[in-house]
């Protein structure tokens, strides 16, 4: 048994694939609610997002664009640095309703770079999807107006959240062992 396959055994399940997907209809009907007459522009925040978005966007059935934007804080590391660009959106912001898709909300410093990106670029307005919201108290600028699941303050992965570049696969979402 490799140390990632222990790591996976050890660790404490925080929700099923049943759980996640209920918390992404909840999402999606908010969407539909909100957004289903402004064609707005759907940006995936990778890596993480990937999965979030690739279950939430079937289940939006109103008019949208979908792009990409990668900026990381975390790279391969369990601990946020400073934050890299890899890619910016080819569509156009300008004029667009733009909603980012991110995989969890922890201090939002990232969330917030992006904000700023999109408003510079002359978004109209910008909002953002969060699978899951860490809870703790060290958050910075704006919270995510569209939240699925509490998380504890603890390392989570699976469901487009690694560890060390790996289980973004699982289709649920545990928490590492507390030592």
């Amino acid at each position: 048994m490799t140390d990632y396959e222990q790591l996976l055994l050890q660790a404490d399940l925080l929700f099923d694939h049943q759980q996640i997907n209920t918390a992404l209809e909840d999402i999606a009907d908010k969407l539909k609610q909100d957004y289903a007459d402004k064609k707005p522009l759907l940006v995936c925040v990778m890596n993480g997002s990937v999965i979030t978005a690739g279950h939430l966007l079937p289940k939006l059935n109103f008019a949208l664009e979908q792009d990409y934007i990668h900026a990381t804080r975390y790279g391969d590391q369990t601990v946020g640095g400073e934050l890299q660009w890899r890619a910016k959106p080819n569509a156009e912001l300008s004029g667009r309703h733009v909603i980012l898709i991110e995989d969890i909300f922890d201090e939002g410093v990232t969330l917030a770079a992006l904000r700023e990106y999109c408003h510079a670029a002359g978004a109209v307005s910008v909002s953002c999807v969060c699978l899951f919201n860490k809870q703790h108290n060290n958050k910075i600028g704006t919270h995510p107006e569209y939240i699925g699941l509490e998380v504890p303050n603890r390392y989570v992965f699976g469901f487009g959240m690694d560890v060390e570049g790996l289980w973004r696969n699982l289709p649920a979402v545990y928490a590492m062992k507390e030592s």
